[in-house]
């Protein structure tokens, strides 16, 4: 089976490999296309289609918009982006300039604590514009505060740890709306990590669903062939389509690889058809 790979990370957000480099390591793995999905922006698409072109994979336009809701932070896709985002670059900007002044607070809640770090440090362990906590975990690492990422994130930086702060996100109804009003394929990514009230998902998916939520990713790294199931079963009652992708991060996330995720994630071709299927049946462009 030839793979894709529908959710990845550059280090234009918090991934570790820059997006001539993750599309090079596609290519190595035989995937057939990949979407360069970054948190918030849109930053590195330009230099992951060019590498694209130069190794003839498809390359495909995204990016994971992080949204507030009762059930916490979730995240929505966007795939087949245009290259004008209009309104909505304004409005990720924004966001990033938000999370700017948050990760001055956090820092300064790990000084608080005796952890001597710096913001000047935090930048230098990102190449980008779009710094976070997994910049600030890096960062901690480096001063030997904790022994890996995972570890800077369940001692400080998670919900309820000392040194977290809640960011500033769009409602998911206003995340899907913009994406969908540019014409992309919003899918809920990796719905089957959350925990839901009674639950049950298909109460938020069909909230979303109105909105424009087009697909709902049924394989990920992290949900089981149970949740890929579940996933189906909710698309078909809504008519949705199905999207999938490692969520590939570099070093960032240890053992997780393009493609195959931790081993067992398969994402077919066939995947991809659907969902460009679904597309041409909407009048939406396949570029």
């Amino acid at each position: 089976m030839t793979l894709i790979d529908l959710h990845t990370h550059t280090s234009a957000s918090d991934g570790t490999d820059s997006p001539a480099e993750l599309i090079a390591k596609a290519h190595a793995a035989g995937l057939a296309a990949v979407a360069v999905t970054d948190h918030n922006t849109v930053a590195g698409l330009d230099e992951a289609e060019e590498a694209g072109r130069a190794l003839n994979i498809v390359v495909i336009r995204g990016c994971e918009i992080s949204a507030f809701t009762e059930h916490g932070e979730m995240h929505i896709l966007g795939l087949w982006l245009p290259r004008d985002l209009g309104p909505l670059q304004k409005r990720l900007r924004c966001l990033r300039a938000k999370r700017a002044e948050r990760n001055v607070r956090i820092v300064e809640r790990l000084r608080a604590i005796g952890l001597d770090v710096s913001m000047e440090e935090v930048r230098d362990e990102a190449c980008c514009e779009n710094v976070g906590r997994t910049h600030i975990a890096a960062a901690l690492l480096r001063r030997g505060y904790v022994g890996n990422v995972r570890e800077a994130f369940s001692r400080y930086l998670e919900v309820q740890e000392r040194a977290y702060l809640p960011k500033d996100v769009m409602t998911p109804e206003e995340a899907v709306r913009s994406l969908a009003g540019l014409g992309a394929t919003v899918s809920l990514a990796h719905p089957m990590l959350k925990k839901y009230s009674a639950g049950r998902p298909e109460n938020f998916v069909a909230r979303l669903a109105g909105c424009g939520l087009s697909a709902l990713e049924a394989w990920h790294s992290e949900q089981t062939k149970a949740d890929t199931r579940a996933c189906r079963a909710i698309a078909e009652r809504f008519g949705l389509g199905l999207s999938g992708g490692s969520d590939y991060h570099g070093a960032n996330k240890p053992g997780l690889q393009l493609g195959v995720g931790y081993g067992g994630l398969r994402v077919g071709c066939d995947v991809l058809e659907g969902l460009m299927h679904m597309r041409r049946a909407a009048g939406l462009p396949c570029p």
